[in-house]
């Protein structure tokens, strides 16, 4: 058996989201001596397998866009909104949409600067991250179908909704969390305030 490492070097510009690798091991050459039962065409494959990669750390990701809000029915000194839409089963990248005022400059610039965020943009990212938990969290709750039980597709809202779940409160049920939220949404937001340690920038 041979070991054989691979160095290869992607574009991050180029890179984003979800990375599939894809490996396959292939015949070079036609066989034309193989016996019936064994590959004989070149390109037939031997073995595959595939590795999904999460690229830009574990926090849910899905599409946005910055527009003028004063052209949408958002308020226009909002300076952003989060929009679900579809149901659990939906897939995750187009159940969710973060939407950025572009009229909020402070906002905006902090988008635009994502790749090397100055101090300012931090505290403007760690508040919108915040936020859109709070928003997904709810919506997550306000569906009795949603447990930790619950048998969601991969890359669908209620697959990508427990994950926040695992991340943000690791061994709570969903169960507690729904009541409490229902019981005391301040103390709820509060909550997950603390469990995206908001505003902790370095």
């Amino acid at each position: 058996m041979t070991t054989v490492e691979f160095d290869i070097r992607l574009s991050g510009a180029d890179l984003g989201g979800l990375l599939l690798l894809d490996t396959a091991m292939v015949l070079a050459r036609r066989r034309n001596e193989a016996r019936p039962s064994s590959p004989r065409r070149a390109g037939s494959v031997l073995w595959n397998d595939r590795e999904a990669l999460r690229l830009q750390g574990d926090a849910p990701q899905f599409p946005m866009a910055i527009i003028d809000f004063a052209r949408t029915s958002f308020p226009d000194g909002a300076a952003w909104h989060l929009q679900i839409s579809g149901g659990l089963e939906h897939a995750t990248m187009g159940a969710l949409l973060l939407l950025v005022n572009e009229r909020n400059t402070v906002t905006a610039t902090a988008f635009q600067n994502a790749a090397k965020p100055r101090q300012i943009d931090r505290i403007v990212l760690s508040a919108v991250y915040a936020d859109a938990a709070r928003v997904m969290a709810e919506h997550a709750l306000a569906h009795d179908d949603f447990t930790e039980e619950s048998d969601f597709p991969d890359g669908s809202l209620g697959a990508t909704l427990l994950s926040l779940f695992d991340q943000l409160f690791p061994g709570q049920q969903v169960a507690d969390l729904r009541l409490r939220q229902r019981q005391s949404p301040s103390l709820f937001a509060s909550d997950l305030q603390a469990a995206v340690k908001i505003f902790e920038v370095s």
